[in-house]
Formats: structure tokens, sequence, C-alpha cells
């Protein structure tokens, strides 16, 4: 057997993206001499190791709470605020329903899914793929965003008024249409460039 590559998370609460003590701890010691670490852009940690230690490792990080996901081409848990207007205001419930609903699914390129508990976007939601941004009693979802490059640009907003009832819905059709439609390492924002956000708007459904 040869190293595997997995991420793992915290998940999040009011104060955001948050690694025990005990959890870099265990982390740190039970992958093994020759693993690697990596801290990535989207709040995951990155591990390679060796496979045949791969069953006893995840378990025993999932005991202290840890999240485990896969790496490579497939949608990134979700990158959330530190929820400073408080759990309720923020969302922060529906934010971990949204979470556990979008994260490693295989998609075209990777893709990150932002979410924001106001209109003060602290967890930068605009330059990821698909944004969140709630305000007040309903969500606006963005699309189209880009970081890098010389080209990086903000995300372009596809509806508002969302209710917590369509959210998910909503952003998981959104992948399922990436999944369906996008071309192998397209990036998400050539894919709304190409598809257009008005045909975007017309299949999506919004019950």
């Amino acid at each position: 057997m040869g190293l595997i590559k997995f991420a793992v998370t915290p998940g999040f609460e009011v104060g955001g993206t948050l690694f025990k003590p005990e959890q870099l701890a265990i982390l740190g010691t039970i992958v093994g001499a020759d693993a690697t670490i990596e801290m990535t852009t989207f709040k995951q940690l990155y591990v390679e190791m060796q496979e045949e230690r791969l069953e006893e490792v995840q378990h025993a990080l999932r005991k202290v709470g840890l999240q485990i996901h896969p790496a490579g081409f497939v949608t990134k848990s979700l990158i959330a605020c530190n929820f400073c207007s408080g759990a309720e205001e923020a969302g922060l419930e529906i934010a971990k329903v949204l979470d556990e609903a979008i994260s490693g699914h295989e998609v075209p390129s990777p893709l990150k899914i932002g979410y924001a508990g106001c209109a003060l976007g602290t967890s930068e939601p605009l330059i990821k793929d698909i944004a969140v941004v709630k305000m007040r009693d309903t969500f606006d979802i963005y699309v189209g965003g880009e970081s890098k490059g010389l080209k990086a640009k903000l995300a372009q907003r596809l509806m508002s008024g969302v209710s917590e009832e369509q959210l998910v819905p909503i952003v998981t059709q959104l992948i399922a249409n990436f999944q369906e439609q996008g071309k192998k390492k397209e990036k998400y924002s050539r894919f709304i460039d190409r598809m257009t956000i008005e045909k975007l708007r017309e299949v999506v459904t919004v019950a």
C-alpha cells in the first residue's frame, strides 16, 4: 500500500473553525512520523499518510470530534464566518445542516462554498464558487467568485430572499448541475460564464 490523502476539519461553532489543543495533539502523534499535514486555503487540513493505517487513524480522529472528508476534486466543507452576531442571529444551525449536505461530492473541479452570517461577509464569501449570505431572516445566493490569479472577480448574485427551508435544496441543485454540465477540470467561475447566470436561474427550482 502507498500514501493516501484525506481532509480533516473540526467543523465550526461561534468563533469560527477552531481546532482544540487535544485534537491537534492526537492528529500530530497518530498519523506517523512519515505523514505530512498541509494547511489549505479553505480551512481544511490535508493529511497524507500510509494507507495501511488509514482506518485506525480516522477512527481515532473522529473520536476526538474531527470530521473526515475526501481530498481532491470534491465539494469542500463549508467555509464559514465566525458567527460574531451569535449562533441564532447568524444562522449557525442551518450552516451546519448545509455543511453536512454539501461536503465531499465529486465535481469536475474542486468547489468552495462560503457562508456569511450577515452582510459584513467576514468569511469573504463573494470570492468563493458558491456563496450564501444571511440577510436577517432570508439568504442571498451568489455564484462564480474567483479568488486566484490576475482575473480574480466577485461572485454574481443568483437569487435573494431564499428561505431557510429552500437553502439546502437550492445549493445542492447547484452542485448537481455542475456535476452534470461541467467539463473536466473546468473552474466553476468559467462554468458560470459559459452557462450564463440567466440560464442557471432557469434550471434551479425554488420550491
